[in-house]
């Protein structure tokens, strides 16, 4: 594929009926990102202790942690929705992976949302997550957009959001 772009112009255009964007080269070729996510990769610092948390605190289903056999393949992933998975993976080893240096914990790099129906399961997803052991960042509240929401930390620091969004229909 890097031979196919290296050798054709590239304009990012407005393509698609949905009004994604695309690369359309000068010879009709067509290369997108599809507007997908599929795996979240959570960096680790101890794999059993986020197993443990995400598993029996949260509830999260997993078949337990998987490759072991390979020397930075130590991994557990969580069936989330719609195929959606979440993994967690020893922050050394997702670093050696993706070929970075490996760098400092921070929780501002991002978040993850979880979006709820109501403002009780606001307060009941937050009441087990600190019971799980997460440390509860920003108590449950009315929110000055309208909602109801609260965040904690994980035991690696990773920020979570639970909200529920009045403007939102939440599926099971």
């Amino acid at each position: 594929m890097a031979r196919l772009v290296a050798s054709y112009r590239w304009k990012l255009t407005p393509s698609f009926p949905n009004g994604s964007l695309v690369y359309l080269s000068t010879k009709g070729a067509c290369l997108t990102m599809k507007p997908r996510i599929t795996l979240i990769t959570l960096g680790v610092d101890d794999l059993n202790r986020a197993l443990k948390f995400y598993r029996d605190g949260l509830g999260l289903l997993t078949k337990g942690i998987v490759g072991t056999e390979f020397e930075h393949g130590v991994v557990a992933f969580f069936d989330l929705q719609n195929g959606l998975k979440l993994a967690i993976w020893g922050r050394k080893d997702l670093a050696h992976e993706a070929n970075v240096p490996l760098g400092p914990r921070s929780a501002t790099e991002f978040t993850l949302g979880h979006n709820v129906a109501s403002k009780a399961e606001v307060d009941t997803v937050v009441a087990q997550a600190q019971k799980a052991g997460a440390t509860i960042t920003d108590p449950p509240h009315e929110a000055l957009w309208g909602g109801y929401t609260g965040s904690f930390q994980d035991p690696d620091g990773h920020v979570w959001e639970v909200a529920w969004n009045p403007d939102w229909d939440i599926a099971d």
